[in-house]
């Protein structure tokens, strides 16, 4: 079967082939998804305290969140295959089982690295959610319009959820501890397992791709080999045989991997999307956001607690701005799209990373409130309007067979671009080469808010190019 083959529902054994609740269908599909993206973002929160109770380093800080975004964008387009091979739902329900069976061991870690190894255990679990809700939605709201305004409702709850990551987190932590952040997904997941076995009907695609191990292998070395070479880099020394060995492997993995798929029927990533300008424009769009606001993420956690003092509720709270804009922004933006104005979004969400990362280069341990305020509402702002861009971009230059596909591969990019924000936002900023973190944390963080300018400034740039450029699909 070819690549670009149409892949069409068949009915499981003792499965209906429309679910008799398709609102709670959906609903069941976005707990997990609020699970998950959320578990980007509630960490960063935590980190102070991960750090004090642990006695945690800022390279083990870093890999405990980038320990669950690189297995999570590693493992994506597997999961969704291996859920139309297996059964949606079943890969679904395996999926929050092994995410609540991370999420409860990371509860309990006694150490930062049994921590890290705790969240890759978690973010396998994760890597599943998302590829298989998406296509149980497709597959149950079969009505163009009803499918538009399902994928609405979950772009808009990828927008809450990260909002609220800094705000929950900052109360569990502050109440409870740092390790509630973990332990409070043990018994939704578990609910949201029982719930899919009600209102989620099986179904499988009739024609699947063939598992491509190679690239799998190679993916995993190419995103691990890169990310590890950043975080260890400033310790290590960046002209160490170590940290030369990662990046060389990493660019070899690359070479390896895109060879490699031009040569399979059924690669893991077909190379020929790339082919298309906005699906191209949607995957650096995603890379460059991601990097700039989950750096931000990072870094603000930190300096909020530490150079400012403030207790995590506190310090979620002052997060309040940046999530109020992205849940304004989000359906702003949305319709911005909708109504064929999507440069406009794209410039609007590149000019407020700039002017926000711009704000943050003048930040101090005394910087009033205001300047704080403000530059966190404008992250918000850069992050709500860029998502539905990239998800419409991602599509819009796909036959519409390879909608599910190239939407997962612009989901990894936003991962990517996540783990790749967190290794930059703490190998670049001073004083980390022992594993300290400044008093001063403001400055020490200047140089990433000057990468994260030139992040808004590409994102302006492909605004602007990619609505000059005409839409090409791949052959």
């Amino acid at each position: 079967m070819s690549s670009l083959e149409v892949s069409r529902p068949i009915a499981c054994p003792g499965a209906t082939r429309r679910a008799p609740h398709p609102m709670l269908t959906l609903a069941v599909c976005c707990l997990s998804l609020f699970l998950v993206t959320m578990d980007v973002t509630i960490v960063n929160i935590a980190l102070p305290s991960i750090r004090s109770d642990l006695h945690a380093s800022m390279t083990g800080l870093q890999w405990s969140v980038d320990a669950y975004t690189v297995v999570v964008a590693s493992f994506l387009m597997l999961a969704g295959s291996t859920a139309d091979r297996f059964g949606r739902r079943r890969v679904f329900q395996i999926g929050l089982a092994v995410f609540s069976l991370g999420s409860l061991l990371c509860s309990v870690a006694p150490s930062i690295l049994i921590l890290v190894l705790c969240r890759i255990v978690q973010a396998l679990g994760g890597s599943m959610l998302n590829p298989a809700a998406m296509s149980i939605i497709t597959n149950t709201f079969t009505d163009g319009k009803e499918r538009a305004r399902a994928i609405g409702f979950w772009a808009a709850v990828t927008g809450l959820s990260m909002a609220a990551g800094p705000l929950l987190g900052g109360v569990l932590t502050q109440i409870v501890g740092w390790r509630a952040i973990f332990a409070v997904n043990v018994p939704i997941g578990l609910a949201a397992i029982a719930l899919a076995g009600r209102f989620v009907p099986e179904s499988r695609a009739a024609g699947t791709r063939r598992f491509d191990p190679i690239g799998q292998v190679l993916v995993v070395i190419v995103l691990a080999a890169f990310i590890s070479a950043l975080i260890e880099g400033p310790r290590a020394g960046w002209s160490s045989p170590l940290i030369v060995g990662l990046f060389a492997a990493s660019i070899g993995a690359f070479i390896a991997l895109v060879a490699c798929e031009r040569a399979r029927r059924d690669p893991l990533i077909d190379l020929r999307f790339f082919g298309s300008v906005p699906f191209s424009a949607a995957t650096a769009l995603a890379v460059l956001a991601f990097t700039a606001f989950s750096g931000f993420l990072f870094l603000t956690s930190i300096y909020l607690q530490d150079a400012r003092g403030m207790t995590p509720f506190a310090a979620g709270f002052c997060m309040l701005p940046t999530a109020m804009a992205m849940i304004v922004c989000a359906p702003l933006s949305g319709r911005l799209v909708a109504a064929n104005y999507t440069r406009v979004a794209v410039v609007i969400a590149g000019i407020a990373f700039v002017l926000g990362a711009g704000l943050l280069t003048s930040l101090g341990a005394d910087s009033g409130p205001t300047l704080l305020l403000v530059a966190y509402a404008l992250f918000g702002v850069g992050l709500g309007m860029v998502n539905p861009p990239i998800t419409n971009a991602a599509v819009s230059g796909m036959p519409r067979a390879q909608a599910g596909v190239a939407s997962a591969l612009a989901s990894a990019s936003r991962v990517v671009g996540a783990a790749l924000g967190v290794a930059l936002a703490g190998s670049v900023s001073p004083g980390r080469f022992d594993g300290a973190i400044n008093s001063d944390g403001a400055p020490a963080a200047h140089l990433f808010w000057w990468i994260a300018i030139g992040c808004g400034l590409i994102i302006v740039a492909l605004g602007i190019e990619a609505a000059r450029t005409p839409n090409s699909r791949p052959e």
